[in-house]
């Protein structure tokens, strides 16, 4: 039994794809996607394993192509989405000197995304108090985990709505949608304060630009999002702390996101 067969099916029967392309597979959620057709449309078939990326699918769907990539089809564990071909790309855009407009863009999404639905929230979200949880053992180690564990708990507790967070924004989870324009793909799928949503894009694309760029980024995501600066650097300092707590709890090296956090809480300080 080929590739298309063992990983694709039933969903190619069920939804009456014709396989467009060569499968892969992402890392590390270990999804299988394929290009397909959905008779004359281009679209994307995703197969999700992990839970994470399951409830990313619910969240998707739940976007309904506003700010996001449209959801052709859903199911528990597979998502059909529209495909999104266009040449830019944000990435690019921030390492050729093009940085600012990228910020712009990514904050623009990330308010569309925000925007309250009709629709229910999805049972399967998760709150961003729970979200944090990897950061907390982490403020034992002391020094800049133990500044970043209290300012993290202030912002939770912090009294403010809370909304339908992608929670993975960045260069490369918003992509050129030709004429629909900038759309979101990989949600992480979190409720709660907006401000976490703006952290990971001041990290990206790679530790150089972010660091280049800085300040920039800063005064632009206050500008558009509408929060104070220090509220900004507030939100960067704990997810910084959260995402290398992540990296070391694998057993990565956590040094580009303590090299950002790093810049944010000596911002602070000023």
């Amino acid at each position: 039994m080929d590739l298309t067969s063992t990983a694709f099916e039933p969903w190619l029967t069920d939804w009456a794809l014709t396989p467009d392309g060569e499968a892969f597979r992402t890392h590390p959620a270990d999804n299988w996607i394929l290009p397909v057709r959905c008779g004359q449309i281009a679209a994307m078939l995703k197969v999700a394993s992990h839970p994470e990326e399951k409830r990313g699918g619910a969240v998707m769907a739940y976007y309904e192509g506003q700010g996001a990539a449209v959801v052709l089809a859903h199911d528990g564990q597979a998502v059909l989405l529209e495909r999104l071909d266009g040449p830019r790309s944000l990435a690019a855009m921030a390492r050729s000197g093009e940085d600012d407009a990228a910020c712009r863009i990514l904050c623009e999404t990330a308010a569309r995304l925000h925007a309250r639905r009709a629709a229910p929230i999805p049972e399967v979200i998760i709150r961003l108090d729970a979200w944090f949880a990897a950061l907390w053992p982490r403020a034992a180690d002391g020094g800049f985990f133990a500044h970043a564990a209290g300012i993290a708990r202030e912002l939770l507790a912090t009294p403010a709505p809370a909304v339908v967070l992608h929670g993975d924004i960045h260069h490369d989870n918003v992509l050129d949608g030709g004429d629909r324009g900038w759309c979101a793909i990989d949600p992480k799928g979190l409720l709660g304060q907006r401000g976490y949503d703006y952290a990971n894009m001041i990290c990206n694309p790679d530790a150089p630009t972010a660091r280049r760029n800085f300040d920039r980024r800063i005064a632009i995501v206050s500008q558009i999002s509408g929060q104070a600066a220090r509220d900004v650097l507030r939100w960067l300092v704990a997810y910084t702390a959260l995402s290398a707590s992540w990296t070391l709890g694998d057993g990565g090296d956590p040094w580009q996101a303590l090299d950002t956090g790093a810049l944010a809480l000596a911002a602070l300080r000023t």
